[in-house]
């Protein structure tokens, strides 16, 4: 038996982990602390286990996990969300001691948690991104207006904090009184934030590029294109495509470069509507909202992650398949409905999604029951996790 795999948060990315790891024989412990986690529901969980939340209770989480390390010594430890990132990179030096980690030290990890890191280094390095301001106080509004002009994003330093707290990723702005109204709302809640160029163009004008970092170089990588976000220009995901986009590669190595980054990673652009260029939007240095359409393409990252890092493979250049969509079908459903005159769709366009080659992002036959977890937190809170 393969040693197994403990994953850390059980949303979209810790359950394509889980079960991309659960099909190729791995045994999976899935560690959740969410009330509307749904990932330790899969059939491919031997054991899950209730911590607790890896940024409020950070002792107790990173105990109970080295506590763990007496029944699951030698595992692989993959966290899968912000939160987890943080407290598994801040303490990775006492868990190596018990366990293989996939994450990168703290020193790193911080430069794309903390956007404000992202950008001063994307300035630095000549990587295209929105004009941004660092917001330490309200003095700064004035200069941000007269950098950036309207319309434009208050946006969090740290948006998993950010979410947590108001359920959004971001606000954008059209007058100087809504700037003020939501840079205070952040301020009151503890939650430090960045004054951001609104970069215009529509949904589609989103991509992402997913890569393996090895030595500097990426081993193997694939994209894709959003076609449709929740709610629409600032929110996340509900539809991909995956598509071939090589102007972001440049860019995405050298920022990746930047960082330090190692091991999986995420870079997100949108391209400029008014010159056309990609401009850096962010990095996640974990496995991705989307991962499961990464698999699903033929570059399966969460067996990538564990071959390199527990028997010691290497991935090589492979071909990928473009044109498969990933599909949150649940999101896509209520925001169509809610934003549909401010989308202005037509139903070709919305339909063609689903008509054309796609992996849902939770439903699965052989492994329905995260997606009735998930249905069953949507009753409970109004709206899809």
């Amino acid at each position: 038996m393969r040693p197994p795999a403990i994953v850390i948060s059980g949303l979209f990315a810790g359950l394509a982990v889980i079960r991309s790891l659960g099909r190729a024989g791995v045994p999976v412990v899935a560690l959740h602390h969410g009330p509307d986690e749904f990932g330790h529901f899969s059939r491919w969980v031997i054991k899950d286990i209730r911590v607790s939340h890896p940024e409020h209770e950070e002792s107790a989480f990173v105990e109970r996990l080295i506590a763990l390390g007496a029944d699951y010594a030698g595992a692989l430890v993959i966290p899968t969300s912000d939160e987890a990132v943080k407290a598994v990179s801040r303490h990775k030096e006492r868990l190596e001691e018990h366990y293989v980690v996939a994450c990168v030290d703290w020193t790193v990890a911080e430069r794309f948690i903390d956007k404000k890191h992202t950008y001063a280094l994307a300035a630095e390095l000549g990587v295209p991104a929105p004009r941004t301001v660092v917001a330490n106080s309200i003095d700064d509004l004035d200069a941000a207006v007269d950098l950036l002009g309207f319309p434009c994003l208050v946006k969090p330093r740290e948006s998993h904090l950010y979410v947590e707290t108001f359920g959004r990723k971001m606000v954008k702005v059209h007058t100087f009184d809504e700037m003020r109204r939501a840079y205070q709302e952040a301020a009151d809640a503890g939650l430090e934030v960045l004054i951001q160029e609104f970069i215009p163009g529509d949904d589609t004008a989103g991509v992402n590029y997913n890569a393996y970092m090895h030595d500097g170089e990426p081993l193997i990588a694939c994209m894709a294109q959003k076609v449709r976000l929740s709610p629409p220009q600032t929110g996340r995901p509900r539809v991909l495509v995956s598509r071939d986009i090589p102007e972001i590669a440049t860019a995405a190595r050298t920022i990746l470069n930047g960082l330090g980054v190692h091991g999986f990673a995420c870079t997100e652009f949108k391209q400029d509507a008014r010159d056309g260029i990609y401009k850096l939007m962010e990095v996640n240095g974990r496995p991705n909202l989307s991962t499961a359409l990464s698999v699903r393409c033929g570059v399966n990252f969460p067996t990538i992650i564990y071959e390199h890092l527990m028997e010691a493979r290497l991935p090589t250049p492979a071909p990928w398949r473009t044109g498969l969509y990933w599909v949150d079908g649940l999101s896509d459903a209520l925001h169509s409905a809610r934003h549909l005159r401010a989308e202005r769709s037509l139903p070709p366009f919305l339909l063609r999604p689903y008509l054309r080659p796609h992996v849902w992002a939770t439903f699965e036959l052989r492994d329905v029951r995260p997606f009735a977890a998930r249905v069953l937190a949507l009753a409970r809170n109004g709206r899809p996790t």
